[in-house]
């Protein structure tokens, strides 16, 4: 994959679709604004994946299942991505 380097302030997320970053986090929004991001999409995959283990796999194909996993996947990548912002940001304050 190649990247260009984008300016400090955004940081691409985690990617495996394109060779180019697309999705940037804006490492300077308030830490309040990312943590409500990173809250909703928690929040979405657990209930998601609680909605999912109470299914009866039987009823679902393999190509069901692989989606499901993929798009949990895709929510808690964004999850460490943003995650990441917050750590470097708290890390960095005396």
């Amino acid at each position: 994959m190649t990247t260009n380097n984008p300016p400090r302030r955004f940081t691409p997320m985690s990617q495996f679709a394109t060779d180019y970053p697309v999705l940037l986090i804006d490492s300077d929004a308030p830490i309040r604004e990312l943590h409500n991001c990173v809250s909703e999409r928690l929040n979405a995959v657990v209930k998601y994946l609680n909605l999912m283990a109470c299914t009866s796999l039987p009823d679902y194909a393999e190509i069901d299942i692989n989606t499901v996993t993929n798009i949990a996947l895709i929510l808690l990548r964004d999850v460490g991505d943003v995650f990441r912002v917050i750590e470097r940001r708290g890390f960095d304050t005396p």
